[in-house]
């Protein structure tokens, strides 16, 4: 890919090499810091929009009902993994432990990690919060490392994962007037499965075209994320992680996808401009005295303040960002109108990746949704951030400490 994004006056080079030497290496240190690698979620929601009944068929792409001895009582989510002593036989512990674990996700936990999500409940329990998400505190909620979880290919595919994504594009998406996909998932298509092609921006205004982008790169980006760490082969029990070149060629090469490949991936460059320039914008929130990366552990809290607080230095140096201030500038009524379209097109997105049927899948889809939903609050909050006290919580603005774990994470990703 090469030459300028549209709707930016930005070039892909220009991206590639701010992100490879100033962002890239300090995220990745952020993302492994104890404050931003737990990240608290809810697997068990039901699909709201049609039955349940899209879960992956294939051995552990979910999470693994049998207790693992490291994780501690109370981090277990929901009744439905309370087991009696009497349960936990040596021998069920054994054969739980050799499963596959190609798509389950890994949710051990230390005891050390356990009290500091205590401290950190206590510690977010205390702040005025802009938002309350009810997933936290449901019963079925878990904390889940991300670390032992990358984000890869489980083998999920077919009619359960195309639904999603037809779902996202159909209808909850602003969108081109024409659109291709295959009506049949399991048809041959040169465009493979979810392909968007044949556009048509006509009479589609700035915010449309922005909204329809964003969930083009976040498509890509997931689809980029299962190419480059795919399973290659297993043996013996032993799976062989690695890049997928004929996986990535079948969804993103020109003549593979009608064209279309390299529009996906501008529209990934696009997602990463949104989520720099929402990173650059909520800066002065982070730099209060009043605001902590609370882990309990005050020198590793300071030092991971520290480390983002580079990068939001780095953020702030680059110097074609996206101008969010074109978006929702017309007339006040239709602009506060389009808005709460934008939102609510949004919600209804995330809603939709509790539908995903493989929870690896599922976990990241979330994370990735909520880290660009709570961009778009930044970006949508720039007066409330701008005005907030120095020594005290804002009721104007707020972050929990999910909302900033998914933005980080998602922009690492």
């Amino acid at each position: 890919l090469t030459g300028v994004l549209d709707d930016c006056l930005c070039d892909i080079e220009s991206i590639d090499d701010f992100n490879t030497f100033k962002i890239f290496p300090k995220i990745q240190k952020l993302q492994e810091r104890d404050y931003f690698r737990y990240y608290k979620v809810n697997l068990k929601r039901p699909c709201p929009f049609w039955a349940d009944d899209g879960h992956c068929s294939i051995k552990d792409c979910h999470v693994e009902p049998c207790p693992e001895s490291k994780i501690p009582v109370g981090i277990k989510a929901g009744s439905s993994n309370k087991y009696s002593k009497a349960a936990n036989n040596s021998k069920e512990l054994e054969d739980c432990e050799q499963a596959n674990k190609l798509g389950a996700v890994n949710s051990t936990l230390s005891n050390q990690s356990k009290e500091a999500f205590i401290d950190w409940a206590r510690y977010d329990d205390s702040q005025d919060h802009f938002c309350e998400l009810d997933d936290e505190r449901s019963p079925d909620a878990q904390y889940v490392d991300l670390l032992l979880n990358p984000e890869r290919y489980t083998g999920y595919k077919g009619p359960s994962a195309w639904r999603v994504w037809n779902s996202i594009y159909e209808e909850n998406c602003f969108k081109p007037r024409s659109v291709y996909r295959p009506l049949n998932p399991l048809a041959p298509s040169r465009g493979g499965l979810g392909s968007v092609c044949l556009f048509c921006w006509t009479g589609l205004c700035l915010e449309k075209r922005v909204f329809y982008k964003l969930i083009s790169g976040l498509h890509a980006s997931i689809n980029l994320h299962l190419c480059a760490n795919y399973l290659l082969e297993e043996t013996w029990g032993k799976p062989r992680w690695g890049p997928n070149v004929k996986e990535f060629t079948r969804r993103f090469d020109p003549a593979e996808t009608k064209g279309e490949g390299p529009r996906r991936l501008k529209n990934l460059y696009f997602l990463y401009l949104i989520e720099l320039r929402a990173l650059s914008k909520v800066a002065p929130y982070f730099e209060r005295s009043v605001v902590d990366l609370y882990t309990g552990n005050g020198h590793e809290d300071a030092e991971s303040k520290a480390l983002l607080l580079d990068i939001f230095r780095d953020t702030k140096s680059f110097h074609m960002h996206f101008d969010e201030k074109s978006m929702f500038a017309g007339d006040k009524k239709g602009a506060k109108s389009l808005k709460e379209e934008f939102r609510l097109h949004f919600k209804n997105i995330s809603r939709i990746m509790d539908c995903v049927g493989c929870d690896k899948c599922r976990l990241w889809g979330k994370l990735q949704t909520q880290g660009l939903g709570t961009a778009l609050k930044i970006l949508f909050s720039e007066k409330e951030i701008q005005s907030l006290p120095e020594n005290s919580p804002s009721k104007g603005f707020q972050l929990t400490r999910q909302e900033i774990v998914a933005l980080v994470n998602a922009f690492g990703r």
